[in-house]
C-alpha cells in the first residue's frame, strides 16, 4: 500500500489530492495506479463505489500534464467512453476536481443535449473527451471530431456497454483512434464477452481485481422482504417514514412504473423525484443535483441511473422491483455504502420475482437474509408468443384454440354475410 505522496506526481496534481483530502488509495487504486503510470494496459475488475474513476483518472491526468502545447482543433488526446449520460457527467465532474488548476481541458458529449454546442466545444480541441458512444459517432460522421490523436482510451463500465449493444459502436470508433495507445478497461462484472473485448482492444493487459465479479461492497447490509405486489406500496412508505431524513434511492423496472410511483409518493407528502429514459437530460440533471444536495430525499429510478449516481450519502437502496438481469442488482445496491460508508439494501419481492431473486443469489453466491414473510413458490408469468395470435389445430384436443363467439345466422340457418359499405350510384 502506498500513499499518494509516494507517487511523485506533478505538483498541481499532488496539491489537488491534498486539498480534497485524498490520503490513502482504495484497493483498486492501489493496484491500478502504479501500473497505469508505467503505461501498461489495464483490465480492472471491482464493484461500484470503490474509486475506479480515480484509478484511471489520476494516471491519465499525470500523463497529459507531461505533454506540451494545446490540442489541435477538433481533436482529443484522451477518450473515455461510458454507457450513460449520468456516468459521463459524473466522470467529468470527478476529473475536473483535479484539472481545475491545470491547462488540462475536459469536455463531454452525450445525447439529449445540443449537438451544435458540442460541435463548438470540440472545434477548440480538448485534452480529455468523455462521451457516450452513440453521440460520439454522430459527431464523427459530421466531421466535428477526429480521433487519430487519441493516445489514451478508457472503457468504463464496459459490461453495461456490452449489455446495451455498444459493442457495434466501439467497432466503429476503435479504428479511428491513434496508435500506439494505452487502453484501460474497467468493469464491475465479468461476462464471457469481456474476455473477447479485452483481447480485441488491449495489449498484454495487467489484470487487477479487488473482489469477485458479482460481489457487492462489504459494508452493504442486504435483506429481502416477501410480499404480494399490492403490499409493496405500503411497505415502501413504512420504510421511508422510519428514517425521513435519509437519502433513499428506489429502483423500479419501467419508465412508466417509476413515474407513477414517484407521483404517488409526492401525493402522499414525500419529497421525491424521478429519473428515467423519458426525462430530458436537463430534468435528470436537476433531479440528481437536488438529490445530491438533499433538497430531494427520495429518487425513483430505472436502471439508467444504476451506474451514473455517485452520491456518498445514499443510506438506502430499495429494490421496489427486481431487475431482469442479476448483474444490475449488484450495480443498483452499489449506489449505497460508497467511499467506505455503510448502507442498506432492501428488496421487496413478490412471488412473480422469486426466480429473479434466485438468479441474483446464484450470481452473488449468497443467500440474502429474509426479514419479512416466507419465500413463496415461484409464479410462472406467461409471456405472449412472438408470433402474435396462436393458431389452433385442425381437430383433436383443441389445444391453443381460442373461444370464438358463434357466427350470426340468417333466417335460413346459413351464416350471414358481413355487410359492406356500398355507395349508392347516383344519376349523372
Amino acid at each position: 500500500m502506498f500513499d499518494f505522496d509516494m507517487l511523485g506526481l506533478k505538483p498541481s496534481l499532488s496539491k489537488a489530492l491534498k486539498e480534497n483530502n485524498f490520503k490513502e488509495p482504495t484497493p483498486i487504486q492501489n493496484q491500478a495506479i502504479p501500473l497505469a503510470l508505467d503505461g501498461h494496459d489495464i483490465m480492472g475488475l471491482a464493484q461500484t463505489g470503490t474509486g475506479k474513476t480515480l484509478a484511471f483518472g489520476l494516471p491519465l491526468i499525470e500523463h497529459l500534464l507531461g505533454l506540451h502545447g494545446k490540442p489541435d482543433p477538433k481533436t482529443a488526446r484522451a477518450l473515455i467512453l461510458a454507457p450513460t449520460r449520468e456516468l459521463v457527467n459524473q466522470i467529468a465532474d470527478n476529473l475536473k476536481v483535479f484539472t481545475q488548476n491545470t491547462p488540462i481541458k475536459v469536455g463531454t458529449v452525450v445525447g439529449g443535449q445540443s449537438i451544435n454546442r458540442q460541435i463548438n466545444m470540440l472545434s477548440r480541441g480538448t485534452d480529455i473527451l468523455v462521451a457516450t458512444p452513440g453521440r460520439l459517432i454522430d459527431l464523427m460522421e459530421r466531421k466535428a471530431i477526429r480521433l487519430d490523436t487519441v493516445r489514451h482510451l478508457v472503457l468504463d463500465e464496459a459490461d453495461q456497454m456490452l449489455d446495451l449493444g455498444f459493442i457495434h459502436a466501439l467497432r466503429k470508433i476503435a479504428p479511428a483512434l491513434g496508435t500506439p495507445r494505452q487502453t484501460m478497461l474497467f468493469s464491475a462484472t465479468m461476462p464471457k464477452q469481456m474476455e473477447e473485448l479485452s483481447q480485441s482492444y488491449l495489449n498484454n493487459p495487467k489484470r487487477v481485481q479487488v473482489s469477485p465479479p458479482g460481489k457487492a461492497a462489504d459494508k452493504i447490509t442486504q435483506s429481502v422482504r416477501f410480499m404480494s405486489k399490492p403490499e409493496k406500496g405500503d411497505a415502501l412508505r413504512a420504510i421511508l417514514r422510519k428514517d425521513p431524513d435519509a437519502l433513499v434511492l428506489v429502483f423500479g423496472r419501467t419508465k412508466h412504473g417509476c413515474e407513477k410511483l414517484m407521483k404517488g409518493l409526492v401525493a402522499d407528502g414525500f419529497n421525491a423525484a424521478s429519473i428515467h429514459g423519458n426525462k430530458s437530460q436537463g430534468q435528470r440533471d436537476r433531479a440528481i443535483k437536488a438529490f445530491r444536495e438533499g433538497s430531494v430525499k427520495i429518487l425513483v429510478a430505472t436502471d439508467v441511473a444504476a451506474r451514473g449516481i455517485d452520491i456518498p450519502d445514499v443510506a438506502y437502496v430499495i429494490n421496489y422491483e427486481l431487475p431482469d438481469t442479476p448483474d444490475n442488482y449488484v450495480h443498483r445496491i452499489g449506489r449505497t455504502a460508497r467511499a467506505g460508508r455503510e448502507g442498506e439494501a432492501i428488496a421487496l419481492v413478490s412471488a412473480e420475482e422469486v426466480d429473479l431473486l434466485k438468479d441474483i443469489e446464484k450470481l452473488m453466491k449468497i443467500s440474502i437474509p429474509v426479514t419479512h414473510g416466507e419465500r413463496p413458490e415461484a409464479v410462472k408469468v406467461e409471456k405472449p408468443s412472438r408470433g402474435g395470435r396462436r393458431r389452433g389445430g385442425g381437430g383433436g384436443g383443441g389445444g391453443g384454440q381460442r373461444n370464438r363467439s358463434p357466427k350470426p345466422m340468417n333466417a335460413e340457418g346459413k351464416p350471414r354475410r358481413p355487410r359492406r359499405n356500398r355507395r349508392r350510384k347516383t344519376a349523372a
